[in-house]
């Protein structure tokens, strides 16, 4: 090889070696910028997530009068808005509504017509209803009557109260769906198969700290879970403890005042309060009797309760458990029978009861 054929042939090779380390290098910064812009992207999306806000809500939190609505919530929650038929808004959960959507075509189809009356209350929404109450009759009424603000399960945006339309026409008020039970055992029966659950079961007040009401019904984002809630006829409470707790029993005796529904509502009472009252179960209740119906204990719950106007009074006698483990400071020693704990409601006329007093 000449001298000049050498030189051109040691060009061509040191132009080779320069572009090989230059894609190279071009490789790794490739790579470089891809792993920053990676690591860039990772840190917007943290830095979209504020302290305190979930990425995605449980659909299975449990929120009830001991347990509040998760930081961050509101915040983290997708929801959809619709009309009613009776013209309101409704704001649901986006999931839990179109679970709600498919329940209501398939009842539709076997001859139940429902819509929502209500689903998602907001925080401050209850905090403006406790204070409008707590305004215009006291503190202590706004406290028996309006849920307290953050331990609504409404504020989920997955509770959903449902009304019935029967004939083309609205039935909403809560007595008058009471006279179909017939039409919400249709309902209860395909709840799981679309995620709901039945929330507030007959009787177990002292578990849910709420009454009866067929038209609460409850998504949990799971049919198989539903399935097996509804199969177990268990509270939602029951499920997330892993516990089934005992039936209540009772006694209410032969009174010549109350008829057997008047004292059951008065239980109905006392076990709602009871619910809040953590780790505790509740075994009997019994009615005192008619002798603790007097003028002096209408005079004394009177001054419990000033300007109540109270003419009737009830004493129920009850038996129940402390809790077993201490997580929080209790009055209750633990794990001990309580027995004859006296609650005291009275009432006013027809009017419903009302919890005013109660321990030994």
């Amino acid at each position: 090889m000449n001298k000049s054929k050498a030189i051109a042939a040691w060009v061509a090779i040191l132009t080779i070696s320069l572009a090989l380390a230059g894609c190279a290098a071009n490789a790794d910064s490739s790579a470089s910028s891809s792993e920053t812009n990676e690591a860039q992207s990772s840190q917007a999306a943290s830095a979209s997530v504020l302290p305190g806000q979930l990425q995605s809500i449980d659909y299975l939190a449990l929120v009830n009068k001991l347990n509040p609505l998760p930081e961050g919530w509101e915040d983290s929650l997708e929801t959809d808005h619709f009309t009613n038929t009776v013209g309101d808004d409704v704001e649901v959960e986006s999931k839990a509504y179109a679970a709600y959507l498919d329940l209501k075509a398939d009842l539709e189809r076997e001859g139940v017509h429902v819509d929502l009356d209500s689903a998602r209350r907001s925080v401050a929404d209850q905090e403006r209803i406790m204070k409008e109450f707590t305004e215009e009759y006291g503190a202590d009424y706004a406290k028996k009557t309006v849920a307290e603000p953050g331990y609504s399960e409404h504020h989920t945006g997955l509770a959903l109260d449902l009304y019935l339309i029967i004939d083309g026409k609205d039935v909403v008020e809560n007595q008058d769906m009471m006279e179909y039970p017939e039409i919400w055992e249709k309902i209860h029966a395909r709840l799981a198969e679309y995620g709901f659950i039945l929330r507030y079961l007959d009787g177990c007040e002292h578990i849910t700290g709420y009454g009866y009401e067929p038209w609460h019904i409850r998504y949990i984002d799971d049919s198989t879970i539903a399935k097996e809630i509804a199969d177990q006829g268990i509270t939602f409470e029951e499920y997330k403890a892993g516990k089934v707790y005992p039936e209540v029993s009772y006694d209410f005796g032969d009174s010549k005042l109350y008829t057997r529904e008047e004292l059951e509502e008065a239980a109905v009472q006392v076990k709602c309060n009871f619910a809040a009252w953590d780790g505790c179960e509740l075994h009997s209740l019994r009615y005192a009797g008619d002798d603790c119906n007097t003028p002096e204990n209408v005079k004394w719950l009177n001054e419990i309760d000033e300007g109540a106007g109270y003419t009737q009074v009830v004493e129920l006698i009850g038996d129940f458990h402390s809790p077993v483990t201490e997580d929080e400071p209790s009055a209750w020693a633990l794990d001990t029978e309580y027995t004859d704990y006296q609650w005291w409601l009275a009432r006013t006329g027809d009017d419903g009861w009302q919890l005013v007093s109660s321990g030994y």
